[in-house]
């Protein structure tokens, strides 16, 4: 199956580094003129086959800021096929000692910020002829429990719904969708789970026996966003390797 995205025009937030880079890269391989943002350029920007994807500042927690990105969209494209959601995350942190003004921060970057994004996106797409596709970055921590990360949670968790009402609000031109990684091995993996030895261990609790990596999130998004999938709205495709080991099965020592 040849995915082709030649002449397509597709929006990565957050698309400069880890997961997002992977993404962006993804589509750069299937042919489609990408854009990622960020708060600063990156040293390298990520590229594929001699394809590379072009760079916009923009803070996707300022409005402005996202007018001014979509105005670049708009003036040099004409076009956005695919906006993928990604930009967003939060540093480990106990909620009983944090500031409430923490909390709303991570709910502003990982909840208000893909919507207004999003928004923004749906109102170019409507004018536009041919079909369209959102997809939001959710995460495996709005379906279980998140220590340490729970504002995090809670707004993937609203991701979640947000997918499911947009898919209605906005259909039949533009798709709406979710892809929720589990754990996936970035730059960034040492801050929650240590070391290589930490990365290792916790790798064997998952079935696939590893964590995703950023390209296994890209390619299901090349796929949903695809016309192979255009039935697709108002889901959410979860990857997670199969799921984490149950903590009863290494606490019993039965079976």
């Amino acid at each position: 199956m040849k995915l082709n995205y030649q002449d397509k025009v597709v929006l990565v937030t957050g698309g400069t580094k880890g997961i997002g880079a992977g993404i962006a890269q993804e589509y750069l391989g299937a042919g489609a003129k990408v854009v990622v943002c960020g708060r600063k350029a990156p040293d390298t920007l990520p590229q594929c086959d001699g394809n590379s994807a072009v760079f916009v500042a923009c803070d996707v927690r300022d409005l402005n800021s996202i007018d001014e990105m979509f105005s670049f969209i708009e003036q040099e494209f004409g076009r956005l096929d695919v906006l993928v959601n990604n930009a967003g995350g939060s540093p480990f942190a106990m909620a009983d000692t944090v500031s409430p003004r923490f909390h709303e921060s991570i709910l502003r970057l990982n909840l208000i910020a893909p919507l207004n994004v999003a928004q923004r996106a749906n109102q170019l797409m409507q004018t536009q002829e041919q079909g369209s596709s959102i997809i939001f970055i959710g995460s495996i921590s709005a379906l279980r429990a998140s220590p340490g990360t729970a504002a995090y949670g809670a707004a993937k968790a609203g991701i979640l719904s947000l997918v499911q009402s947009l898919a209605v609000e906005w259909a039949p031109k533009v798709r709406v969708t979710a892809v929720s990684p589990g754990l996936v091995k970035t730059d960034q993996s040492y801050l929650h789970y240590g070391d290589d030895e930490g990365i290792a261990a916790v790798s064997k609790t998952i079935p696939a026996g590893r964590m995703a990596e950023p390209e296994d999130i890209g390619k299901a998004c090349v796929y949903l966003s695809s016309e192979h999938c255009l039935y697709a709205s108002g889901c959410n495709l979860l990857l997670n390797g199969g799921g984490e080991m149950p903590a009863f099965l290494a606490a019993s020592g039965v079976n």
